[in-house]
């Protein structure tokens, strides 16, 4: 079977595990392009916060209606969404809107949306994509499927430690784990491993060495001849 031409590389993973940061460095080194999935359930969940305050009765038809307003484009190396034609990272990245992302995340309207999305904008490039259902739904035949777990204290601590840019005391990590590991339950169908996928537990690596691991095992897939699965580049970088 002729290799594609270009090549997808999946990172799945639970929240706070590092795949959008993790994914654009392997692309800055690969010379790919990012596509954070991510982003767009942040962007679905901000565009409806700034025009309904009760997210309780927030509705699928009404969120979808929201998505009209929400482009992904080009930026550097990556691909950002803008609102209302408007970067809003700072938004999108705060503590309301990742509090929302969840109840946005588990429509199924809204799930396909984000998905025909990131299949359009990746389509015709050699991409990094993280978030949710990339290795099981979206690109079901990536040439290589990651999937990043770490302990939820470890996620929390890291979390925090970006987020307040300073060592966090252990009873803030322990209400973050609370909420990580509540996040875990509600995203669950939405964050499942594929059966190819090479699963890299990142919980005492640095990000580098993830990196580093994830790279390795890029070009394992792209430089063999014919087609090549996760598991065969793992069994060669081992």
């Amino acid at each position: 079977m002729a290799r594609a031409q270009h090549t997808v590389i999946a990172i799945d993973g639970p929240a706070a595990s590092g795949k959008s940061s993790t994914a654009q460095w392997v692309a800055e080194r690969l010379g790919f392009l990012h596509v954070d999935s991510g982003s767009l359930y942040r962007a679905a969940a901000a565009a409806m916060r700034r025009v309904a305050l009760e997210p309780e009765l927030w509705t699928e038809a009404a969120v979808l209606e929201q998505l009209a307003r929400v482009r992904l484009v080009p930026g550097g190396r990556s691909f950002v969404p803008l609102i209302d034609g408007a970067a809003a990272e700072e938004e999108l990245r705060g503590a309301d809107v990742t509090r929302l992302v969840s109840r946005v995340a588990k429509m199924a309207g809204v799930r396909a949306w984000v998905n025909e999305q990131v299949r359009g904008t990746a389509a015709g490039h050699s991409v990094v994509v993280d978030g949710r259902d990339i290795g099981t739904v979206v690109f079901p035949h990536a040439q290589l499927k990651i999937f990043l777990v770490a302990d939820p204290w470890e996620r929390a601590r890291r979390r925090l430690t970006q987020q307040l840019g300073r060592r966090a005391t252990d009873e803030e990590i322990a209400e973050e784990t609370d909420r990580l590991v509540q996040r875990d339950s509600r995203d669950a169908t939405q964050t499942v491993q594929a059966k190819d996928a090479v699963l890299i537990d990142t919980t005492y690596l640095t990000q580098a060495d993830q990196v580093e691991r994830i790279v390795a095992l890029a070009r394992a897939v792209t430089h063999r001849p014919g087609e090549t699965s996760s598991i065969d580049a793992e069994r060669d970088f081992r």
